[in-house]
């Protein structure tokens, strides 16, 4: 008999404790320098799969969900009124994530040694990467008054140079200095191939998917079915491809976090404190991250459910709110298991069909496009990360960089994949889209899957919310 095989997130907890702990053993013993020549780079191996994958998984997904809709004359009211409410959730859960960051502070608020540390480790990446400006004026890596702590935090570096930001920061620039409709001409893509060839222009990959699966459901089916053969399984592949490099993820995690961990610990006798600093800092984003969901799961779906329904669910708003959630239990559940709203769609389309009464069109309509557009917990969790990390190392965004934020994170939850762990490719397109260092997620890692799991709850949640408003508006609009 086989002994039965651990969960893959289990395996990621192992690989980041062995990860802290080889840190800790090795700059004990000495062995630092090895750790950041031999064992971090196989993290940054890591960040560069995930980042390799983001657009073409971002560009199929999209592409096979507008094809999914079968006829484009469904992009009509039901359609529009869909897309509305799934960005309205979005950009709503985001305003959510941004303000509770704000006010939470889970980076801190502490002119500690640390955290001076961590804006040198910024300040640091920003003079060795061209292309990259300072996000605000302050300066603490040539102020005379830190000169030591200057020293401490070039001798922990390990930052190479990424060429790629320069045009993007570039555009960043001049966007600012434009006019209110820039960003409308941005979107228009000139040149394909160097669209997909920048994960800054994640807006263009996205409106050209749009664009191509619109298109392509109007050409006869004679000479598009093989086309759209291509696309499920070239989609399918990309997939495939993350499913391929998440089962490495308990190694690359482990090389991840000791290599980031040695680099916080430095060769400093009391660079141990560095870690209490780092989970205490993350004990207090994942209560934000987890407050954030709440907000959204238990107050602000079951809102707008009662005030888009009204009286036309036949019950009062306690009874509506107990029906709601008893009715798609099963799904949250499995969402929690899974962390994958994908692999949860099929339970999902039964839970909403079956005990929320949704018609079978609405459903088959609503939910796929929401397991691909819709990721409120994804927007979320997005927008108080990149918040997080540039409190934890101090760096002061202002309110255009977080409207920034907030129209990335909608937009790239668009093309989030519905699988295990694909808001971490998705977080690298958001940081730098404000200018932050992309190998930062590796700090949030430890307590990713968890948050992963209650994420995809919400947005499991959130398409069924959607179906059950549509369904109703529907059937009052018809007269029913």
């Amino acid at each position: 008999m086989s002994k039965p095989k651990l969960p893959l997130h289990i395996k990621i907890l192992i690989g980041l404790g062995l990860g802290i702990t080889w840190a800790v053993i090795s700059t004990m013993m000495g062995w630092n320098r090895f750790t950041l020549d031999w064992v971090l780079p196989f993290g940054k191996i890591f960040i560069s799969l995930l980042k390799l994958i983001a657009v073409p998984l971002v560009l199929f997904s999209i592409i096979k969900g507008i094809v999914d809709l079968k006829d484009v004359s469904r992009l009509g009211r039901l359609g529009m009124k869909t897309l509305l409410i799934y960005l309205s959730t979005t950009i709503l859960a985001v305003t959510i994530g941004l303000t509770l960051a704000n006010l939470l502070k889970p980076g801190g608020s502490e002119m500690s040694e640390q955290r001076i540390l961590n804006r040198m480790s910024y300040e640091l990446w920003v003079e060795a990467t061209e292309g990259v400006n300072h996000l605000d004026g302050h300066s603490f890596l040539h102020d005379p008054q830190y000169a030591a702590l200057a020293e401490r935090a070039r001798s922990m570096a390990q930052i190479q140079p990424d060429n790629k930001l320069q045009e993007r920061m570039k555009q960043a620039e001049q966007s600012r200095q434009s006019g209110p409709l820039k960003f409308l001409e941005d979107i228009i893509p000139e040149n394909l191939f160097f669209t997909l060839s920048n994960n800054g222009l994640m807006l263009q990959v996205i409106f050209f998917a749009l664009f191509f699966g619109m298109v392509l459901l109007q050409i006869p089916q004679s000479k598009s079915l093989t086309l759209i053969t291509v696309i499920e399984a070239i989609n399918d592949v990309f997939l495939k491809m993350v499913d391929v490099v998440m089962k490495g993820a308990p190694f690359f995690v482990f090389a991840l976090m000791a290599g980031k961990t040695a680099e916080m610990i430095g060769d400093s006798p009391d660079g141990l404190s560095a870690l209490g600093h780092l989970f205490s800092n993350l004990l207090r984003y994942s209560l934000t991250v987890v407050i954030g969901l709440a907000l959204v799961l238990f107050v602000v779906y079951p809102l707008i459910m009662i005030l888009l329904t009204g009286k036309k669910l036949g019950m009062n708003p306690m009874q509506a709110y107990r029906w709601f959630f008893r009715s798609m239990s099963p799904a949250q559940f499995l969402a929690f298991s899974t962390s994958s709203s994908a692999a949860t769609l099929p339970v999902t389309m039964e839970c909403v069909r079956d005990n929320l009464k949704v018609s079978k069109e609405v459903t088959s309509f609503v939910l796929p496009i929401g397991a691909t557009v819709n990721m409120d917990g994804t927007s979320l969790y997005q927008a108080i990360a990149v918040i997080f990390l540039a409190q934890f190392h101090m760096v002061d965004l202002t309110l255009a960089q977080q409207l920034t934020i907030v129209l990335t994170a909608t937009l790239a939850s668009i093309g989030s994949a519905a699988i295990p762990s694909a808001g971490l490719i998705m977080l690298i397109i958001v940081l730098q889209s404000v200018g932050l260092n992309p190998a930062w997620i590796a700090i949030i890692f430890p307590v990713d899957r968890i948050l992963d799991m209650c994420r995809t709850v919400v947005n499991v949640t959130g398409d069924a919310m959607v179906a059950t408003v549509i369904e109703t508006t529907e059937r009052k609009s018809n007269g029913i």
